[in-house]
């Protein structure tokens, strides 16, 4: 077998990604990692200390991957289109790349390896910001976020059947861009005001204090 001097940490990783494709994040196995790529087992960990480093750095690449997806479908676009355009992407992307996507969205660490997380949520926010506004943006690309994977996940499971048309996802979409092009009306008017029966009940403490003191 080659000496660790012989390999790095590219090309480990690359054959991570591999493993990861055939048998998934649950199954993955530094050992067989190992002998993929005519290794001896610790030489993986000359690069890769534990189990929970290697699954940091596979969520940092699938990270990077779905960000030159997102930016590949955005490109040229204006900021309407660039957003239907990277929603599709990312469907797309969690649909073909099921085990790379549930790498990506597994609780890791923070660290060195974190570094892509945070370029693909700059770079969404950025195409966000430009409907939404500055000052809406963050708020505007979780809002974004969460329905998408929200749909991705049901999408995995097979939730979604005949009986729930993909026009759902389209509807879905549209109320989003319904609400971020809305710039004049406060978020805090769409929150959920407490009933006449909580209100009263805050009056009526309030009166009893009042009245004990």
């Amino acid at each position: 077998m080659p000496y660790p001097s012989k390999t790095d940490r590219q090309t480990i990783l690359s054959a991570a990604v591999k493993e990861l494709v055939h048998r998934g994040i649950r199954d993955l196995s530094l050992r067989n990692l190992a002998a993929s790529l005519d290794l001896a087992p610790n030489a993986i960990y000359r690069y890769f200390s534990d189990r929970s480093v290697l699954e940091a750095a596979l969520a940092n690449e699938a990270a990077r991957r779905l960000e030159l997806a997102l930016r590949k479908a955005a490109d040229g676009c204006e900021p309407v289109t660039a957003i239907r355009e990277m929603s599709s992407a990312y469907i797309k992307f969690a649909r073909d790349n099921p085990h790379l996507y549930e790498a990506m969205m597994s609780l890791h660490a923070p660290g060195p390896d974190a570094t892509s997380h945070q370029s693909l949520w700059t770079f969404t926010v950025e195409q966000v910001q430009r409907i939404a506004g500055s000052d809406r943006a963050a708020q505007a690309s979780v809002a974004l976020w969460a329905f998408l994977h929200g749909a991705a996940t049901l999408e995995a499971a097979q939730v979604l059947g005949e009986m729930k048309p993909a026009s759902g996802l389209e509807f879905g979409f549209e109320a989003w861009l319904m609400a971020v092009s809305k710039r004049r009306e406060p978020i805090d008017a769409l929150r959920i005001k407490p009933t006449k029966k909580t209100a009263n009940k805050k009056v009526s403490v309030r009166e009893r204090s009042v009245r004990s003191g």
